[in-house]
């Protein structure tokens, strides 16, 4: 449910926003583990949208 690591991430708590009841009351506020992230990764944003499979 939740990952630490103080080590490498002092106070710092992991929480999968999956197991929350209501995740969209904390949204994130960094990008970590990113240095095996895919080039197209860094765009993804930018890819048109569809809230269901499209037509």
């Amino acid at each position: 449910m939740f990952y630490r690591n103080a080590a490498a991430l002092p106070g710092i708590v992991d929480v999968q926003s999956s197991t929350l009841d209501h995740p969209e009351a904390l949204p994130p506020t960094v990008q970590i583990q990113t240095a095996e992230r895919l080039d197209w990764m860094k765009h993804v944003h930018e890819l048109p949208e569809f809230e269901r499979f499209p037509t």
